[in-house]
């Protein structure tokens, strides 16, 4: 591939954010991929394989019929041809091409796996576009199905895909072998599907008696074992390469070097996954949706630890219960959690029709799993992944190692190592306040510059919202707009973002936030302050008050430093209308067919203007998924700190 001047711009900042052993990692990558080329890997024959891994008895029984009929549903659908993946509607999922990006209307170019320019949209269309049906999620669903109901057909198109598959991307040929993390979480599909299939008389023909499933299985494997994520990419994409390599190798442990690849993955799940998360129980990406991915994948992995009777470290289960408790603590009423910094649409194990709560789903997946304590939130819904993993984890109080695991008595509030806070009000007021790192390892990879951004919501209901993340790759405009400092609900001075920018992926320079004070033992008021040095010499400080009694959440920003020009932004949900004149904004919105109304006063220093689905350059917009965005109301503030250091803005809830 041809590097211009801009692409190697990128290389020479990417490579300054390694270190020396990162460096040498990834130099011999490069060497194996060349010797690759010309001498690929060759699988070994098997004979006699078995599948035993299977679900116990009673376990689909368990499934609740309610989510059973949503999932029945999502198959029909499927069945048809017809999907949904970020935003683009697909007809033609009957008999797919695996290379296709609807979007763009391009096929990605064959040839050896790494040759392929991936991240280049002109040739190869949206990656991402391309990828998600190949993670062969959607085949889980259809398989689930197929347990569910006992109805055949599910099974024979599961079967006839994987072997159009297996046919269209034979090993290192093509995008499907480029990217780690889209391996792993495939083999975690692949592992669900034949449980799900067991009673089908064709599973054992698909997967073990098929010398085609076997040589892309091991190719799988292999290609993991090879090339894993290193150093500074070292964040989720890890922990789903060895979550997925554990699977197989407990799963399809049917070759020689199963056993390894099974121990070697298992002590770097261990390892990625204590890396990945603060003690808190947060993901240190700082990425909400990455916390959820991080979770399910090493649910799953313990899953299959348990159904092969592979003991796992103490420590694994320890992080995946203080994450789950985690979870619990931050989520609102309507158990939404944060949207903080990126966010992909990403699963790690998908067997559930439309309709179903991710986040329902893992809190009683925990309950099922680890016990729920008493401050945790009730989980309204049902779903059809809880009792089939549950079916196969043992029940955390039942592994009896180790001393006892001390668990927060109460809700917390305040993550002090991620330097995130809640606050809450009566009525289903929930705040969050970003005081954190800019994100995890030395490229922040997935972080925003967000730093003392503020979230609010109502009853759910995003007041002042966080945008989202909308797209990663091809329209780099947007790109930078969603993860800007502009986009969130923070201060800019400069026009500048708090935090450089090296790439889409890349951040050079990282502002270093610290919380200076949280205090929520005052039921009447909580108050959190912190301060972030990105704008140098200046420095931002923010202080944020939630009084019970008046539902008002008070937000002071103060600039010291010297004179510069100031943009402060505030992003509304898109069901919030605004209403503003001068410095005051009457917000309106309907939440259960009630209207709902609350007042923002925002700072007189400044001058105020909505924006809404601006496009040169971008500005108001909320993206409530991976490639999908809408127009919502943007309120900026233009201005300079001299002369007023302070700017004060109020928002108070009216009724109920």
């Amino acid at each position: 591939m041809t590097v211009n001047a801009g692409s190697a711009g990128w290389y020479l900042r990417r490579l300054s954010r390694m270190g020396p052993r990162e460096v040498g990692g990834r130099v011999g990558d490069a060497v194996r991929r060349r010797r690759w080329r010309s001498a690929r890997p060759v699988a070994p024959s098997v004979t006699g394989a078995r599948f035993t891994a299977v679900l116990p008895a009673g376990a689909v029984a368990a499934v609740p019929p309610d989510a059973a009929k949503r999932l029945v549903a999502e198959a029909d659908r499927l069945m048809a041809g017809q999907a949904e993946f970020f935003g683009v509607l697909r007809d033609d999922l009957a008999d797919p091409d695996w290379w296709y990006d609807p979007k763009t209307g391009r096929r990605a170019p064959e040839g050896y796996a790494f040759d392929v320019p991936y991240r280049d949209e002109d040739v190869t269309g949206d990656i991402k576009q391309i990828w998600e049906p190949s993670r062969h999620q959607y085949l889980t669903v259809l398989a689930a199905a197929y347990a569910v109901t006992g109805d055949e057909r599910y099974a024979e198109r599961v079967a006839g895909h994987l072997r159009s598959w297996w046919a269209s991307n034979p090993p290192l040929r093509g995008v499907h072998w480029v990217s780690g993390i889209e391996l792993g979480i495939r083999l975690l599909s692949w592992v669900w599907v034949r449980r799900l299939l067991d009673g089908w008389p064709g599973a054992a023909a698909l997967f073990e008696d098929n010398p085609v499933a076997l040589k892309q299985i091991w190719h799988h494997q292999r290609w993991l074992a090879a090339f894993p994520s290193r150093g500074s990419s070292a964040n989720n994409h890890v922990v789903a390469e060895t979550a997925g390599q554990f699977a197989a190798a407990c799963a399809f442990g049917w070759f020689p070097s199963s056993a390894r690849w099974r121990d070697e993955a298992l002590r770097s799940l261990e390892r990625q996954l204590r890396a990945n998360t603060f003690l808190s129980g947060l993901n240190r990406e700082l990425a909400t949706e990455y916390h959820g991915l991080v979770l399910e994948l090493g649910l799953a992995a313990v899953a299959e630890a348990d159904a092969a009777g592979v003991a796992v470290p103490p420590t694994v289960r320890l992080v995946l219960l203080r994450m789950t408790d985690a979870l619990a603590a931050v989520v609102d009423d309507r158990l939404r959690p944060p949207r903080q910094g990126d966010a992909d649409d990403g699963h790690g194990l998908v067997v559930d029709g439309a309709g179903t709560d991710r986040w329902a789903s893992l809190l009683a997946t925990g309950d099922a799993v680890f016990g729920s304590l008493p401050w945790w939130p009730a989980v309204a819904g049902t779903d059809v992944r809880t009792p089939l993993l549950a079916a196969l984890i043992r029940p955390y109080a039942k592994e009896g190692s180790g001393p006892a695991v001390s668990r927060p008595a109460s809700r917390p509030a305040h993550f002090a190592d991620a330097g995130l806070t809640v606050l809450r009000g009566p009525g289903g007021v929930w705040c969050r306040c970003d005081g954190g790192p800019h994100g995890f390892l030395s490229i922040a990879a997935h972080a925003h510059a967000d730093a003392l951004s503020v979230e609010v919501r109502h009853d759910g209901v995003d007041v002042l919202a966080d945008p989202g993340t909308y797209c990663y790759h091809g329209q780099p405009a947007w790109r930078r707009y969603f993860r800007s400092t502009l986009g969130h609900n923070t201060l800019e001075l400069d026009g500048a973002d708090q935090s450089v920018p090296g790439g889409p992926f890349l951040w050079t320079r990282h502002a270093r936030s610290r919380v200076l004070s949280v205090d929520v033992s005052d039921e009447g008021v909580s108050r959190w302050c912190a301060e972030h040095d990105g704008y140098g010499p200046s420095v931002h400080r923010r202080r944020v008050e939630l009084t019970a009694a008046s539902r008002e959440v008070r937000v002071v920003d103060e600039v010291r430093g010297p004179r510069r020009a100031v943009r402060l932004a505030f992003h509304l949900g898109p069901a919030v209308t605004a209403d503003l004149v001068d410095d005051r904004a009457v917000l309106t919105w309907t939440r259960d067919g009630e209207e709902r109304s609350a007042v923002l006063d925002l700072p007189g220093g400044l001058s105020w203007r909505a924006h809404r689905g601006e496009t040169n350059p971008p500005l108001g917009w909320y993206s409530p998924g991976f490639g999908r965005k809408e127009p919502a109301t943007t309120l900026v503030g233009t201005g300079f700190t001299d002369g007023a250091r302070e700017f004060t803005t109020v928002l108070g809830f009216r009724g109920r």
